[in-house]
């Protein structure tokens, strides 16, 4: 919330990666939102969450639209970056705010029609051989179909452009020695880059890389729901909140500069305060 409030009281949607960067933002929200719902569903009625219920299709559903959002969010973060290091592309190819605004359009749309399948019928309500266990009424195909080709997106395709981006700054580092010119600017600029870079990977290893493992696990397990309590659902929940853990590290990493947004609150609240004296006077 305090990115999209931020990025929308400054104006600062003008560039295309604050585009990128406000839509993460919403889809964290998301998030975060349907996972309380799952919580509260978990709290008031716990025997739906591990037993499945037509009343989970919704919330999971919403879940999964949400992290999906996210994921592809990620990608598209990582390749406008990539586009406005490499010189060689950028010549050809600028990144432009339609060119995002029509990124953020096709994402939200495909969230929403692969995340929303299980409530146009793609469930287990009636047949209970390929249940999901950890994540009923949800089908093992379905799960599969959705967590294999998205999470390994997540992993690979940010791996990729930001060591792409980094081999650019190494090189043109060096060519800049090799001419007797400073370096001091694409040394920071790549150390800086190498950190985030390292710190996206490892959020998003650290938190889907266990929702993978239960979906691997869902697939190849053959026993019931009672065998498995409670030990297989506290996984399941301690995977929710990596997930919401990485909604909290996504603003970190790639919006919320502590000074930066300190002052951008401070010259916010500056304004109000002069609005309100001009309208007293």
């Amino acid at each position: 919330c305090t990115v999209i409030f931020t990025r929308l009281a400054t104006r600062d949607l003008h560039k295309p990666i604050s585009i990128l960067f406000c839509n993460l933002a919403v889809s964290d929200l998301f998030t975060s939102f349907s996972g309380f719902w799952i919580s509260m569903l978990f709290i008031t009625n716990p025997d739906i969450t591990i037993f499945g219920s037509r009343d989970m299709l919704a919330p999971y559903a919403l879940f999964t639209t949400s992290i999906l959002s996210t994921i592809y969010n990620l990608v598209s973060i990582g390749i406008e970056r990539y586009l406005a290091v490499a010189e060689s592309i950028r010549t050809r190819f600028r990144v432009a705010r339609n060119h995002s605004i029509a990124v953020v359009f096709i994402s939200w749309v495909l969230a929403f029609f692969l995340g929303c399948l299980p409530l146009m019928g793609w469930n287990c309500l009636q047949a209970g051989r390929s249940t999901s266990v950890l994540y009923s009424p949800f089908c093992v195909n379905y799960l599969i179909f959705i967590a294999m080709p998205n999470v390994v997106v997540a992993f690979l395709v940010p791996l990729f452009t930001y060591l792409r981006i980094i081999i650019i700054l190494r090189k043109r580092k060096l060519r800049m020695q090799a001419c007797g010119q400073a370096t001091g600017t694409y040394r920071s600029a790549e150390t800086q880059v190498a950190r985030t870079s390292i710190s996206i990977w490892l959020l998003a290893l650290v938190s889907y890389a266990p929702f993978l493992a239960g979906v691997i696990f869902d697939a190849t397990n053959q026993r019931c729901h009672t065998d498995l309590y409670p030990g297989a659902y506290i996984f399941r929940n301690c995977t929710a909140m990596l997930i919401t853990i990485t909604c909290l590290g996504n603003p970190v990493l790639y919006t919320l500069r502590l000074r930066t947004l300190g002052a951008k609150l401070k010259a916010l609240r500056c304004l109000s305060a002069n609005r309100v004296r001009a309208c007293t006077i």
